[in-house]
């Protein structure tokens, strides 16, 4: 399955300023996001499994595929559209192998080294990042910058042209136009949402950014 980046809303316990995560997932959904997924790095599977079929229960109205950060069985049982793995997770071809050939698969790039090795035909997008400084994530690394994001996304697509890429870490209003006119499809997000006032209105107003800068590039 292709997936929609434009607006891809991480939710995540730890980074959701409050809200209920299916009523967060709903909002954001409502509000323009095209992707939307369940980053939970603590919790045990059942509470887990828990969450991801109350998001997914949330976002039906609205259509918006629902997939699960790292844990292909969480994502089985409640039903979602796919996974998101980074490097060290489980590798993409068990978890296409176990999702089949419908399902959302993405991958976590920081590197052109791993760009020119991901199994491109095998994932339905790559999550490119840390771009910017985030604290929504433990991060050892330093940003790779717009810059990096280019050149990451550069050794993707000269691979596979056109192949859909996000951008991830610390992206807001401020910077969302900069990533997309470097290279990126969407924009991954958490604290950008969770932390507004009204996660639905700020979702709408990243998706106007990002719609917006995708037509200036002639990429809409």
């Amino acid at each position: 399955m292709r997936a929609d980046l434009r607006l891809y809303a991480l939710v995540d316990p730890e980074r959701a300023a409050g809200w209920a995560l299916a009523d967060l997932a709903r909002r954001v959904g409502e509000g323009g996001a095209t992707l939307v997924q369940l980053r939970d790095k603590k919790a045990g599977t059942r509470e887990m499994v828990k969450h991801a079929r109350a998001i997914q229960a949330a976002l039906a109205p609205s259509r918006v595929p629902f997939v699960v950060n790292d844990r292909v069985d969480v994502a089985l049982a409640a039903g979602a559209a796919g996974v998101h793995v980074g490097q060290d997770d489980m590798a993409p071809a068990d978890a296409r192998r176990l999702l089949g050939p419908e399902a959302i698969v993405g991958l976590s790039l920081k590197t052109v080294a791993q760009a020119r090795a991901a199994p491109l035909e095998l994932l339905s997008y790559v999550a490119i990042g840390g771009v910017f400084a985030t604290v929504s994530k433990d991060n050892p690394d330093p940003p790779i910058g717009l810059d990096g994001l280019k050149s990451i996304a550069a050794a993707v697509r000269g691979r596979a042209p056109g192949f859909p890429i996000c951008a991830i870490a610390g992206i807001a209003e401020t910077n969302a136009a900069d990533v997309i006119a470097a290279g990126a499809d969407g924009i991954a997000v958490i604290s950008a949402l969770s932390f507004a006032p009204e996660p639905g209105q700020a979702a709408a107003k990243l998706r106007a950014i990002v719609d917006k800068a995708l037509q200036k590039r002639g990429a809409a």
